[in-house]
């Protein structure tokens, strides 16, 4: 799948709090929250390195979106990643050029804010 990633050198939680931050800053908010390594332990008894994902979204592009046509809601919101690696936490964002191929009009725009989030949290950490 392609995706727009960085390595923030981080700690998870201080990444995590980073990437908020810079994802409102460009627009978007998190709409939902998965915690999946902990979700597999409870349900799997599975031990996994610490794995987040947020689901971000920005509302002008989420109604530009559903307004060219209602099935883009399967596509709602936008994952984004944080994985713990030994340089310290991977932070990818779904690339929606890679899901909306035929929608280079709004996707573009949402990638370029993604990645511009994902660069200032590696600032920011």
């Amino acid at each position: 799948m392609d995706g727009i990633s960085v390595v923030v050198d981080a700690p998870m939680e201080a990444a995590e709090r980073a990437l908020r931050e810079s994802l409102v800053e460009v627009g978007f908010g998190v709409l939902t929250e998965i915690d999946l390594s902990a979700t597999l332990k409870e349900k799997l008894g599975e031990d996994r390195p610490p794995m987040k994902i947020l689901g971000a979204c920005n509302p002008k592009f989420a109604s530009q979106a559903l307004n060219l046509d209602p099935s883009m809601a399967l596509l709602l919101p936008c994952n984004v990643v944080l994985e713990e690696v030994p340089e310290g936490t991977r932070v990818t964002a779904v690339d929606p050029r890679a899901l909306m191929r035929d929608r280079p009009e709004l996707t573009d725009q949402v990638s370029e804010l993604l990645q511009q989030a994902l660069s200032k949290s590696v600032e920011r950490a």
